[in-house]
Parts: C-alpha cells; sequence; structure tokens
C-alpha cells in the first residue's frame, strides 16, 4: 500500500467514524480536540447498545479502525505525524501514527477501551501524544 492509498484509507475511515457517529447515536465528532473526549464515549454506547454483537472480531475491528483513524487525523492537524503500516506479522498487522520519534496506536488504545477496560481513555492517551510533541 502507497501513502498515498494509506492516507485516504486513513481519511475514509475517519470519515466513517463521523457519520457512523451522527447516524447512530446523533453525536458530533467535528475535528477538534474537544472531540476526542466523545470518542471515549461512544465507545462505550456501542457495547451498551448493541451488547455481545460490538464485541465480535469484525465489529471490534471496524470500530477501533474507525475511531482510531478519527483520533489520528485530528493528531495530525493539530501536531503532525505520517500514518504507517507494519505487516510484517500478517497475524497482528499494526497501524500507526508516527511523529518525530514516537508512534501512536490510536486503534489499539481504542481495542483496550472497547474489549478489556473501560476506565481506559482514549481522550488521555491522545492528550499525552499531543504533550509529548508540543512541549
Amino acid at each position: 500500500m502507497t501513502r498515498e492509498e494509506l492516507d485516504e484509507l486513513m481519511l475514509d475511515s475517519a470519515r466513517n467514524a463521523v457519520i457512523t457517529t451522527r447516524e447512530e447515536f446523533g453525536l458530533e465528532l467535528d475535528g477538534s480536540i474537544d472531540s476526542i473526549a466523545v470518542v471515549d464515549e461512544v465507545i462505550l454506547k456501542w457495547i451498551n447498545k448493541y451488547r455481545d454483537q460490538a464485541l465480535e472480531d469484525k465489529a471490534v475491528f471496524t470500530l477501533c479502525n474507525i475511531y482510531g483513524a478519527y483520533v489520528g487525523e485530528v493528531f495530525k492537524k493539530t501536531v503532525g505525524g505520517e500514518w504507517s503500516y507494519d505487516d510484517s506479522n500478517p497475524d497482528t498487522p499494526l497501524l500507526l501514527l508516527e511523529y518525530g520519534t514516537h508512534s501512536y496506536a490510536f486503534a489499539g488504545i481504542c481495542y483496550q477501551r472497547l474489549v478489556n477496560d473501560s476506565q481506559i481513555s482514549v481522550d488521555s492517551y491522545f492528550s499525552q501524544a499531543v504533550s509529548n510533541n508540543t512541549q
């Protein structure tokens, strides 16, 4: 996948997060830093609304990737960065946003909140990522 194709895929995925969030929950993701807190809220709303369906493999993959793309695109707009895709292990491909010497797994933090621990905060992870690069 070329850099341009990856960038377009991530933009499309972020747009899907905006549209899906509006249609499913009537909430707006407006591309602002403040909207990252809405992502935390929406991830839990998926579980509340769809229960077991939200935790099926395909749903988890889709939700984590669209919201991870959204958070990453807000980061890119705020700080900068480039998407990278590492498929050296085909069983667990890794999608990261890289900026300077840092790499951020925004889809991964969405996964942690959705599947493992509802106390994990995408917003806190995002804020720390921004802070790491604006000091």
